[in-house]
């Protein structure tokens, strides 16, 4: 089932993952979330958000810029 949820992080859009992330923050905010659980929450969390940081590094890295020449160059 882990494999499962690894995919479906995966495939999550970032905006997915931003609402999914802000979810997670709610919940950590609640009252009475149990230690443990919360060190859960925040972990997940954290996988979540170097995902997120991944899929922006790519799309970065596939932009084009345009040149002093006016030429499409990547960066």
């Amino acid at each position: 089932m882990e494999e499962r949820a690894r995919t479906e992080e995966e495939e999550m859009t970032l905006e997915e993952a931003f609402v999914r992330l802000d979810g997670m923050v709610e919940r950590l905010e609640t009252r009475g979330i149990p230690l443990e659980e919360s060190f859960q929450i925040y972990k997940e969390g954290m996988e979540l958000l170097k995902k997120c940081n991944d899929k922006i590094d790519t799309v970065e890295k596939k932009m084009l810029q345009v040149n002093k020449s006016g030429e499409y160059s990547e960066f």
